[in-house]
């Protein structure tokens, strides 16, 4: 068993190469990372927990859409939580205080929270391209008991794919620093290239397939009022910008981080530019936490309307604003109507 462990402790720590070219981590930086993680988790924290608020508190039958978005408030919440932690890593100067426990939670929540959130994105996208392209036929699919079996079945897989990270020994000793290997320090191995193609590539290409078609049908001559169209354009203007920040920049710098960090003819200073690189990405990654509300607030009507009754002071001139302006919305597609 010990042997085993040091392999393991081995494996972990080869993406460092050697001691003499260990990732460097300024005061400033540590300083900017701290702060940057305490904003964003007051933004997603109060962001996602109205959503789900809101959305508890809606009647009547939910949409498939809605299904899927009020797990990718749980999603995110779950990760938002471990936010103050890595915010202490920075605070403390990248040492680690908390123990090896709580660092495999962190990293087990980061990934949980990732790929769950890409896969709930890629759900919404699915079910938007069936309301707007295949609106008459998907009725009897596009049910909200259909959803929520999608959803619980995409949290078992998601957390059993993480669980390796749970039981795996996640902490280590260097420079008389004790410091967590899942913030910053994954492996760089074929294997995790593989893993991580495997995990980002069909939500990716999903969401990316669905929202072009529903582009391509707006814009061949769909029955949506012009109102909805812009909604429906702005949704997926949102969910693309949130890919564009958070995920792509994230996976593409792992992708050359794992093929470049170990090749022979790297030299040093090339091997601490892809750790700063991988440190600022993975950073970039929680924005998508602060920035799901806005797909709330774009994807879904029932979610803007109660927007609009909480924070708008001339309740009564906005709410016959409102329905002026949804009743052309109910007429133009039954189907559409809950979904912009």
């Amino acid at each position: 068993m010990d042997s085993a462990a040091k392999e393991e402790m081995s494996s972990l720590m080869s993406n460092q190469s050697s001691e003499s070219c260990a990732p460097v981590e300024t005061t400033i930086e540590n300083q900017l990372f701290g702060w940057f993680y305490v904003v964003v988790f007051v933004l997603a924290l109060g962001g996602n927990s109205l959503a789900l608020w809101i959305f508890s508190r809606q009647r009547g039958v939910s949409s498939p859409a809605n299904v899927f978005l009020v797990h990718l408030a749980v999603a995110d919440l779950s990760y938002v939580i471990i936010l103050p932690l890595r915010a202490v890593y920075h605070f403390t100067g990248g040492h680690w205080p908390l123990g090896e426990v709580p660092c495999r939670v962190v990293g087990f929540l980061f990934y949980v929270n990732m790929y769950a959130s890409l896969y709930f994105l890629a759900c919404v996208a699915g079910d938007r391209y069936l309301a707007v392209v295949h609106a008459v036929r998907s009725m009897k699919v596009r049910q909200a008991r259909y959803a929520h079996i999608i959803s619980f079945s995409l949290w078992i897989l998601v957390m059993v794919s993480m669980a390796p990270l749970l039981i795996t020994h996640q902490t280590a000793q260097v420079d008389n620093t004790t410091v967590c290997l899942q913030l910053y320090r994954e492996k760089a191995s074929r294997k995790a290239l593989i893993s991580l193609a495997v995990a980002f590539t069909p939500p990716f290409l999903a969401t990316l397939s669905c929202y072009l078609l529903i582009i391509h049908s707006l814009h061949k001559g769909s029955r949506l009022e012009p109102a909805l169209k812009l909604r429906a354009l702005r949704t997926i203007g949102v969910v693309m910008l949130i890919y564009v920040v958070c995920f792509l920049p994230y996976h593409m710098s792992r992708a050359t981080f794992i093929l470049g960090y170990n090749h022979p003819d790297v030299t040093c200073q090339t091997r601490r530019s892809l750790s700063m690189a991988n440190r600022l990405t993975s950073l970039l990654t929680c924005l998508n936490g602060a920035m799901d509300p806005l797909v709330y607030l774009f994807g879904a009507e029932k979610f803007r309307s109660t927007l609009r009754r909480l924070f708008c002071k001339n309740k009564a001139g906005m709410s016959a604003a409102t329905s002026g302006e949804l009743k052309g919305t109910h007429e133009s597609s039954l189907s559409a109507k809950s979904e912009f």
